[in-house]
């Protein structure tokens, strides 16, 4: 008997894991609505056209959701979590609430995902809101970080929201983590 070869994530994202607004935690009209976006890049800064991007976050009052109907937009019900599919250039994003603290002190972040053609598994990782310098210096995680790398984990703040970029791989490669368990992604 032969070994079976492993499989990867990918690249059948756009057949059947899109719905309506999946990118829209919020309406883009909404008076509080941020944009959170960025590209991803493979190991060659190639932009990935078909990647998948899922965030879980608090809301604005560092509160984590814990509301039904992720899948189905209600257009008023903040769930805190969406999805948004990388378009050829390699650009997603969502329209969103920026996340508060979970605790007092704390740096509020958006939990990420990431899945593209290539992974034999999907890669966590997480983007920090800016502005808070001692709660991101105080963060359990990013101090213990190469401060060369901490960077890779923080999003640019820009007028209309925040950008997040994303390097699978090779120079300036965002530090990605592992979970045991996806609940302790909020850990």
């Amino acid at each position: 008997m032969s070994a079976v070869p492993g499989q990867t994530v990918g690249p059948f994202f756009h057949l059947g894991l899109e719905y309506d607004g999946m990118n829209e935690l919020v309406p883009p009209s909404h008076p509080k609505a941020v944009r959170l976006h960025g590209h991803v890049y493979d190991g060659n800064g190639a932009p990935v056209p078909d990647a998948v991007i899922e965030i879980w976050q608090a809301d604005p009052q560092g509160h984590i959701p814990r509301r039904p109907g992720s899948l189905r937009r209600d257009g008023w019900t903040f769930t805190g979590w969406g999805r948004a599919a990388t378009d050829p250039d390699g650009h997603y994003q969502f329209a969103t609430l920026e996340p508060g603290p979970t605790e007092t002190g704390r740096a509020p972040f958006f939990a990420v995902t990431v899945f593209a053609r290539g992974l034999l598994d999907r890669l966590f990782t997480r983007a920090y809101v800016p502005g808070d310098p001692s709660a991101l210096d105080a963060d359990t995680l990013l101090s213990g970080i190469d401060p060369a790398r901490r960077g890779t984990l923080i999003t640019t703040r820009e007028p209309a929201g925040l950008v997040f970029d994303i390097h699978l791989q090779g120079e300036g490669e965002t530090v990605f983590l592992t979970y045991p368990r996806l609940r302790d992604a909020w850990s």
